[in-house]
């Protein structure tokens, strides 16, 4: 009996620590956003946190769980997954997003939690437990979203210039500050959709590794789908400002227009992504999509300095999560 309730305790510690970084996952990739209604004027920051947790949410209604099947059944082989490996994973990832937050850099939350599972299962059966295809899909994806996020804003960009070519600015301006109302719901509706689904997964790997559910099942439980998806819209709810700034204001200058091409185009890509079951980075997505429209105005239009400094950061998520969930992991076979 005293080992029962002992594994019951450290699941429900593990699920709690999910759901937390489920929430900060929502705070640290808030910027995604709303930092280009916010940047441009269209909302305010109170409005914009509410706007986006409100269709974070409700892509639970609308995106198929492929992406929680991914992180639940295509990472790591079955039956190598425990605590000690989920607890690793997650530690790994908050850690990560701690750190960026604190320095005000967009990295991926969706990568580290990927480099937390990596890091966590090396440790401990070495990389021949993890899917090859899977791991490989997902950082395939590192390269192949924001160059999709790139060219898509970019070439809304151009689309929307040659369009209202002999349209007034004032014109221009007064519609497209209620277009991107309808940009910036459609992509927090793509993070929702995208990102709500990594904690599901992890979790669902959680309750298959400590038979509280089977991995015959379809899907994970009712509960864990609600929990996670309003974890990550109450973390937006109360935003990452540091990062708002450098998604919003360091990287270019934009306008209703440009936030509009920039968040359309970004949304497509997690639209398709969500669709194939591909964790992808939202982080990635717009950043991507913001560079791109930039680009369109004219190279110096961008500040490439700072976004080659966001790069640096995407580089270094995977290889520094992984190793802090290695250590997280050896530490907690010490603790429980």
């Amino acid at each position: 009996m005293e080992t029962v309730q002992t594994a019951l305790w450290v699941v429900v510690m593990l699920v709690a620590l999910a759901i937390l970084f489920d929430f900060m996952n929502g705070f640290h990739d808030a910027a995604n956003s709303i930092a280009t209604v916010v940047s441009t004027g269209v909302l305010k920051p109170g409005q914009a946190v509410v706007f986006a947790a409100f269709f974070n949410f409700i892509a639970i209604f609308v995106f198929h769980l492929s992406v929680a099947a991914t992180i639940g059944k295509g990472i790591v082989q079955p039956g190598v997954v425990d605590t000690h490996v989920v607890f690793g994973a997650l530690v790994g990832a908050i850690t990560w997003n701690v750190i960026t937050w604190y320095y005000g850099i967009p990295s991926s939350s969706s990568h580290a939690l990927i480099g937390g599972i990596v890091g966590a299962v090396i440790a401990k059966a070495g990389a021949g437990a993890l899917v090859s295809a899977g791991i490989l899909k997902t950082v395939a994806f590192i390269f192949v979203s924001p160059l999709l996020g790139f060219m898509l804003g970019s070439l809304m960009m151009v689309a929307v210039a040659w369009i209202f070519r002999r349209a007034r600015p004032s014109g221009v301006d007064k519609w497209f500050r209620r277009l991107q109302l309808v940009s910036a719901g459609a992509y927090s509706l793509g993070h929702g959709g995208n990102d709500a689904q990594k904690t599901i997964g992890i979790i669902w790997l959680l309750l298959i590794a400590t038979g509280y559910t089977s991995a015959a099942d379809s899907s994970p439980p009712g509960w864990v789908i609600v929990s996670c998806y309003a974890a990550i819209g109450l973390g937006t709810m109360f935003g990452g400002w540091r990062i708002v700034k450098t998604m919003g204001q360091k990287i270019t200058k934009l306008k209703p227009v440009g936030g509009f091409c920039a968040e359309t185009g970004g949304a497509m890509t997690l639209f398709m992504a969500t669709m194939l079951g591909i964790p992808v980075s939202t982080t990635h997505t717009i950043t991507g999509a913001i560079v791109g429209v930039g680009s369109t105005q004219r190279a110096s239009a961008v500040r490439w300095g700072v976004a080659g400094n966001i790069v640096w950061a995407w580089i270094l998520t995977i290889p520094a999560s992984a190793f802090v969930a290695a250590v997280a992991y050896w530490i907690s076979l010490q603790i429980f």
